[in-house]
């Protein structure tokens, strides 16, 4: 079997440094998320009582952090690497995993569109039952303070610039 390397199969070194340099900058977020989420966790005593992952009630937003993380910090690696190196595998997997998050966001957004009453309902459910838990978790009430923080900031800004 014959291998045959054609002269131009090379990949041009601006586009290999242009993938690279968008793929530090998601590798570096990753670690940050990473690092983030396991301060988070140390700080609420998870990591030195691994039982508590399994007595959390409702959703953590440190475990999102945390799956972001660790999504973030396996596709920036394998885009740094395969870019720089050239490796086929890893450009695959990049691709590859990007294509599939892709067409997982439009499956839900498909979804979420045909059953608006049912992800309308759960939403409520699940925003209840966070306000009635608003006090016992430090982690949700910051969460929900600064998602209110955000709301009003933007409507100001928005307002402002409709008179502006």
């Amino acid at each position: 079997m014959h291998y045959y390397r054609y002269s131009n199969a090379e990949v041009s070194c601006w586009y290999k440094y242009l993938l690279f340099s968008y793929n530090i900058v998601f590798w570096l977020a990753g670690v940050v998320f990473l690092g983030v989420g396991l301060w988070a966790w140390s700080e609420k005593g998870v990591l030195s009582d691994l039982t508590k992952v399994t007595r959390l009630h409702g959703i953590d937003p440190v475990v999102l952090v945390l799956m972001v993380g660790v999504v973030m910090f396996t596709l920036g690696f394998a885009g740094c690497v395969g870019a720089l190196r050239e490796n086929i595998c890893l450009l695959k997997f990049f691709c590859g995993t990007i294509v599939l998050i892709f067409f997982l966001e439009l499956a839900v957004a498909v979804l979420a569109f045909l059953f608006q009453d049912w992800v309308r309902d759960r939403f409520r459910e699940f925003f209840e039952s966070n306000i009635r838990s608003y006090r016992d978790d430090i982690d949700l009430q910051n969460l929900i303070d600064s998602l209110q923080k955000a709301v009003s900031t933007a409507s100001v800004l928005a307002s402002w610039l409709e008179r502006g």
